[in-house]
């Protein structure tokens, strides 16, 4: 009896254990039924502030979201929801994804603030022939034009075949290789931190890198080097607007491209896989294409282009992937 009443007793064990494992797979009943809502975003880290300010005004209506910005690695960008990045990407990566140009960004010459470099160009300015002497190492170059530079300075640039530097040598017709100087492992904020530990750097940056966001003046230690924007081939005193970036933002920005020159000028691009099935990511460009545009000058971008920037276009592939 007491045998039969023990077998009993492990049955109906075995059938609760059996029973209660199927109520917590159960969709309908697991407290984990609410599915975690992740978006993964990488790109250029300098537009790394402006995507986490789109992030937080989006999360204030969103609050049940998570996206995520995570450094570039040597990961398989189709790892990645959202792609942002500072130049365009090769075919092969771009025939799978749609794109939306947000904004455009600026490249300026800087150097250390307690150079003789420095004191000396941010009164002279370069041409665009100073440019290419000072930066570039061209074999082609015909040495009687060269300029003689009595100021010592030491060139700093980018390891790394990225957007900064890409955008930078391809405007003055040169290859990533031909760039001179002390290559520097890392991203554009490991260039800056390089220049301002460097009384001699001189180099290029971003402007959104260039100026402090709070006081708008840049960096303490550095200097932006005035160049000949309208290229008459001299730097008038009109052409030194460097002193605040709400100045440097208004004039790039009014200006025709036509009318710009010796300052490079790229698109920040965001992009996602045409076939992609997270919602959320979809509802979160569509956001940004609605309201992303309204903080660019606020950090340190310009508006696109009016050809450029085509939110319908981008409207119809979203509209079409959320239905």
């Amino acid at each position: 009896m007491k045998t039969f009443l023990h077998s009993l007793l492990v049955l109906a064990f075995i059938f609760g254990s059996i029973s209660t494992k199927a109520q917590n797979s159960n969709p309908t009943t697991s407290p984990q039924t609410h599915r975690e809502k992740i978006v993964l975003v990488t790109g250029v880290r300098f537009a790394y502030p402006l995507v986490q300010k789109w992030i937080d005004d989006y999360n204030k209506q969103n609050p049940d979201v998570q996206i995520v910005i995570e450094s570039r690695g040597s990961a398989d960008p189709a790892n990645y929801d959202i792609l942002v990045e500072a130049h365009g990407q090769d075919a092969a990566l771009a025939k799978n994804r749609e794109y939306i140009y947000i904004a455009r960004y600026a490249i300026l010459p800087v150097a250390n603030s307690t150079s003789d470099f420095a004191k000396t160009y941010s009164n002279k300015g370069l041409s665009k022939n100073l440019i290419k002497q000072l930066y570039f190492n061209d074999v082609f170059a015909d040495k009687e034009d060269e300029q003689v530079i009595k100021s010592p300075y030491t060139i700093y640039t980018r390891l790394k075949k990225a957007g900064t530097p890409i955008v930078f040598t391809k405007y003055f017709g040169y290859q990533h290789q031909d760039i001179k100087g002390i290559a520097i492992a890392g991203a554009d904020e490991h260039l800056l931190k390089a220049i301002l530990r460097d009384s001699t750097a001189v180099s290029y940056l971003p402007v959104n890198l260039i100026y402090d966001p709070v006081s708008k003046k840049p960096v303490t230690g550095l200097t932006v080097l005035p160049v000949d924007l309208n290229g008459n081939g001299k730097v008038s005193d009109e052409e030194k607007f460097y002193s605040d970036i709400s100045k440097v933002i208004q004039i790039l920005d009014e200006k025709p491209v036509k009318d710009i020159n010796n300052v490079p000028l790229e698109y920040i691009n965001i992009s996602i896989d045409k076939n992609s099935e997270n919602t959320d990511a979809l509802e979160f460009l569509r956001w940004v294409v609605r309201n992303g545009q309204n903080y660019l000058h606020d950090f340190g971008y310009l508006k696109p282009e009016p050809g450029r920037f085509e939110p319908d276009k981008f409207e119809k592939f979203l509209s079409k992937q959320l239905n």
